[in-house]
């Protein structure tokens, strides 16, 4: 249920491309109808398979009840980079059962690239098992990040860390879409991923996709996460090797 409903709300984003406007939500923040119209799509799989589990949505949608099994969706995660005709952008769906990850879905519909993962039973793209990479140092590494809506207020903040990464590692990118950068990950595309104020709909997928590729996700202090409601919020991803300096990095606040 998790790859067909992921495949057709991919669907959905790659017939709109290129077709759609958008509205704000907040400076930097868009929405399209694209967004609506995928996120229609995965609650209403949902909802006839799972009656009675509970969801949040990006774009405004919550049941919770208290089911053991909450679902995380982003619709649509890349709009910015979506509305603007950029090609790099993807559909997210996360399983929390217990507060724990239990099944993660990532669809790439410009590269037809679906990324699974299940709770003990590894990550897979496209059917192919996927490792994380086994680079140990910053020095040999290649980082991603992203920049929270509140970067024009916080913009020195940022670019400190950012900074710091890119001035020890081979480089750093930053692709605009959260959920697919976790996934490129858990493929071993680049060693390491860190952000600020990500939202668990954003995060859900991908915490299972790297860590059952055997990485780890933390927030930005090390920390595992505990609060469903909170996480995402500082998020710190890696192949597991570089974590310990990743985050002495981060603690430093970007000083030499």
């Amino acid at each position: 249920m998790l790859a067909r409903t992921l495949r057709r709300a991919g669907a959905v984003l790659k017939r709109n491309f290129g077709r759609v406007g958008y509205r704000t939500k907040g400076r930097a923040n868009l929405v399209t109808a694209a967004d609506f119209e995928s996120q229609r799509v995965i609650l209403s799989a949902i909802r006839r398979a799972f009656p009675q589990d509970d969801y949040r949505a990006e774009e405004d949608e919550v049941k919770l009840t208290g089911a053991e099994r909450l679902w995380l969706v982003d619709p649509l995660d890349g709009t910015t980079n979506y509305a603007h005709g950029y090609p790099a952008s993807c559909v997210s769906i996360g399983v929390l059962r217990g507060g724990k990850p239990e099944l993660g879905g990532v669809y790439d519909p410009f590269r037809d690239e679906l990324f699974l993962a299940e709770r003990g039973r590894g990550t897979e793209l496209n059917g192919r098992k996927v490792r994380v990479s086994r680079t140990a140092r910053a020095a040999d590494a290649l980082f991603i990040t992203g920049f929270p809506y509140d970067r024009a207020e916080r913009a020195d903040f940022y670019l400190a860390r950012f900074k710091a990464f890119l001035t020890r590692s081979h480089g750093v990118r930053r692709s605009g879409t959260a959920a697919l950068d976790l996934a490129w990950i858990a493929a071993g595309r680049a060693d390491g991923f860190w952000e600020y104020s990500l939202h668990p709909w954003d995060v859900a997928a991908g915490w299972l996709l790297v860590t059952e590729a055997g990485g780890k996700v933390t927030d930005l202090a090390g920390r595992p996460w505990r609060d469903p409601a909170r996480i995402g919020e500082r998020t710190l991803a890696s192949n597991g090797r570089l974590h310990a300096e990743m985050v002495r990095v981060l603690r430093m606040g970007g000083r030499p």
